[in-house]
């Protein structure tokens, strides 16, 4: 007995054709279903990356899946066993199986893919914004380079002319403009006026008012503003032919430091301003103003404003320099002036100092003569007013030196260590004899701890006393005059008439307070601060009946100053007296040793008033002044020989001349050639005579220098014959301690 068929019998026969067709068909799909895993294997492989590899070996197994189910389909359009059945069942049945896992997964994969697909998305706006970014960047960058290059070209001067024709040509060249111009405001401020254009080279030079709208609209903001092509300020270029006007944009530039500024009617203006630059691009073009180019036009803008703004300081700092340099050049020809002036002056005086001295010697030494012989009252009150009148012309003529050294700063003190005590009564004793004569009664008052030596200036200081104890005497008619001197203390130094006295005492000095207080005219209260002015006198009638030269007290003051103190007169009116008070700065002697100090006076010994024989040589080359320095030494009992000249001198001059006195003119004159000579021809010391210098020079660095190149004394014109007695006197001991020595 034969098994039973499990086949599946055909419910309808069989097409040849369809079957065919159906054959060839699961034979593809079998085919691409077997290839597809293939590509899906190689995909794998190379993305290494891909996320969803387990997905795709799923989706791989179903693809094979599906195509071993057509394969084995193959078997089945003809009668087929059981098996082929089996195989069949089983495929289709791992088919299932594996499709509906691969849905249920996809189910999971695709939001994830979704996700993805949303990721790169935003990945590709990023990207289009980073390329936005970068372009405005890049944007940014060339507009830099623009700026840095057209700051280069502007700040290249400091012209501001060339400046302001710099920036339009490089802005036009840099931004493709058919014209730039630049609207400068008037000197009045209300109008703008046409002053830098690109493409004119010379400007019409029209206006336009400052208060229009378009004018205003920039003007109140610092971008750069797009304005019509019609503005008033815009109308820079022929409309015909042209069918459509570029766009036009117009920016302010601050004007800074414009005061000294002008240009064609530029204001000369204080308050911040504005100038007013506009930019057109071509016309009959699409080109528009991008935000780049208007930044660019803003932040050049600013650089012209900063430039124009250092080139007004360097031209300010320029101009200041040249007229720096100008006034330097106008101070040191002044300088110069004022020196040939001084040295001019310095010669004048010289001059006339011993132009002016040399007949006042011959009035003193004759009028001193004239005195000395039997004179009748009428007569000798005559040759004494001859005498008196002289030697105030003579302490004129000092005080204008004087005056003159103090001004120029050449004057400058002798100090030295000297018996102020000896200095105080010695003034005494000049004074007195003066003051019997008008019956005036003078004491004097030193305190007890004022020291009896001090070192300083004791000529200028006997000067000053002299001077105010002199006008005391001079403006009292009867009463007394008292002279006082203590050591002023340090709290007692600042008076409030002299604000500008500051004393400054020290360990090694003092300061002195000397009061002269007399019972005279007095002076009025409007006349008090004229005392100290030179060649300026009071006013009343009996200051002016009492005579003087106006200068005493300027030099007082002068050498007072000299000796860092303070002088000023108190009164209370006219007829009520005058009180003299000043102070000086004295310094404490290094060691006292009377017998080591310098320039002590010493008078002479009583016998010394005649030199019967002493043979005595004159050397004078003006012979009014020779005459009476001969009458002087002749009355003495001297032996006098006149010359005229140097060569002279030394023909005559024997070892019997014991004294030679030489005129010195003038410093430089050939009288220290004739010394020097002198002292060759008598080399040995007993026969050298002491040769005396008779000059009119005041100056002490010209009477250094008359002792340093061999004169033995120096005697100041004018001389009387008092004078000459001491002179020769003071010689003839220095000789005698010479030769003892």
């Amino acid at each position: 007995m034969m098994d039973p068929c499990n086949c599946v019998e055909p419910l309808w026969p069989p097409d040849d054709l369809l079957m065919k067709y159906q054959y060839i068909s699961d034979f593809f799909i079998a085919l691409a279903y077997f290839s597809i895993p293939l590509e899906l294997i190689y995909f794998v492989k190379k993305s290494a990356v891909f996320p969803y590899k387990w997905v795709l070996v799923q989706f791989g197994a179903f693809i094979v899946l599906c195509g071993a189910t057509h394969l084995i389909n193959l078997w089945t359009f003809n009668t087929h066993t059981r098996t082929v059945a089996l195989v069949m069942t089983t495929a289709k049945v791992l088919t299932a199986a594996v499709s509906c896992a691969t849905a249920l997964m996809l189910v999971h994969i695709i939001p994830d893919l979704l996700s993805v697909k949303t990721r790169e998305l935003f990945l590709k706006n990023k990207a289009a914004e980073l390329d936005r970014e970068m372009g405005i960047i890049r944007t940014q960058e060339e507009t830099g380079r623009h700026v840095r290059m057209l700051t280069h070209e502007i700040r290249s001067t400091l012209n501001r002319h060339t400046i302001l024709k710099t920036t339009l040509v490089e802005l036009g060249r840099t931004l493709g403009l058919e014209e730039c111009a630049l609207w400068m405001p008037t000197r009045s401020g209300l109008e703008l006026q046409l002053s830098y254009t690109l493409r004119h080279q010379n400007p019409v030079g029209f206006t336009v008012p400052i208060q229009s709208p378009a004018i205003n609209q920039v003007f109140s903001t610092n971008r750069a503003i797009k304005i019509s092509p019609n503005s008033p300020v815009a109308r820079l270029r022929p409309a015909s032919g042209k069918y459509m006007l570029g766009e036009v944009a117009a920016v302010r530039v601050p004007l800074l430091h414009l005061n000294n500024f002008q240009i064609y009617d530029w204001p000369e203006l204080s308050t911040k301003r504005y100038a007013l630059m506009v930019l057109m691009l071509p016309s009959d073009s699409a080109r528009q103003w991008h935000v780049h180019e208007l930044e660019l036009v803003e932040v050049v803008a600013d650089q012209v404003a900063v430039a124009l703004s250092h080139a007004a300081i360097l031209e300010e700092s320029m101009r200041a320099r040249d007229l720096l340099m100008e006034q330097n050049v106008a101070l040191d020809l002044a300088r110069r002036e004022a020196e040939t002036a001084v040295r001019a002056r310095n010669d004048f005086l010289a001059v006339m100092n011993h132009e002016m001295r040399t007949p006042m010697h011959a009035i003193i030494a004759l009028s001193s003569l004239l005195q000395e012989t039997d004179l009748t009252p009428e007569q000798r009150l005559m040759v004494e007013t001859i005498l008196k009148s002289s030697n105030l012309l003579a302490t004129l003529i000092n005080d204008v030196l004087d005056l003159s050294r103090l001004e120029d700063g050449s004057l400058e003190l002798d100090t030295a260590t000297f018996n102020l005590h000896a200095l105080f009564n010695e003034v005494l004793n000049l004074i007195r004899p003066v003051a019997s004569v008008k019956r005036l009664f003078v004491t004097l008052s030193l305190s007890s701890d004022l020291p009896e030596y001090a070192f300083g200036d004791e000529k200028r200081l006997m000067q000053i006393i002299l001077n105010i104890v002199g006008n005391a005497v001079k403006f009292s008619k009867e009463g007394s005059i008292s002279i006082s001197a203590i050591m002023a203390k340090p709290d007692s130094l600042r008076d409030p008439r002299s604000p500008d006295f500051f004393p400054i005492p020290g360990d090694n000095s003092f300061y002195m307070r000397v009061q002269v207080k007399d019972t005279g005219i007095g002076i009025s209260q409007q006349d008090l601060p004229k005392l100290f002015t030179k060649f300026a006198e009071s006013q009343s009638s009996a200051s002016r009946n009492s005579g003087g030269s106006g200068l005493g007290l300027a030099i007082c003051k002068r050498f007072v100053n000299l000796m860092e103190g303070n002088i000023w007169i108190e009164s209370e009116g006219v007829g009520k007296g005058a009180t003299a008070i000043f102070y000086v700065k004295l310094g404490f002697p290094a060691r006292v040793n009377e017998s080591r100090l310098p320039h002590m006076r010493s008078p002479p010994k009583q016998g010394q008033t005649s030199f019967t024989g002493l043979k005595v040589l004159v050397i004078d080359d003006n012979g009014v002044s020779r005459t009476a320095t001969k009458g002087l030494l002749v009355h003495l009992g001297c032996d006098v020989t006149t010359v005229s000249s140097g060569e002279e001198c030394l023909q005559v001059i024997t070892k019997e001349h014991k004294v030679v006195f030489m005129d010195v003119s003038l410093p430089g004159s050939d009288s220290y050639n004739v010394a020097r000579l002198v002292h060759e021809k008598f080399p040995k010391r007993r026969e050298k005579p002491l040769i005396v210098a008779l000059t009119g020079n005041t100056d002490k660095a010209a009477k250094e220098s008359l002792l340093r190149v061999g004169m033995d004394g120096v005697v100041l014109k004018p001389i009387s014959v008092e004078k000459m007695r001491v002179a020769l006197a003071e010689l003839l001991e220095h000789k005698k301690v010479l030769h003892e020595a």
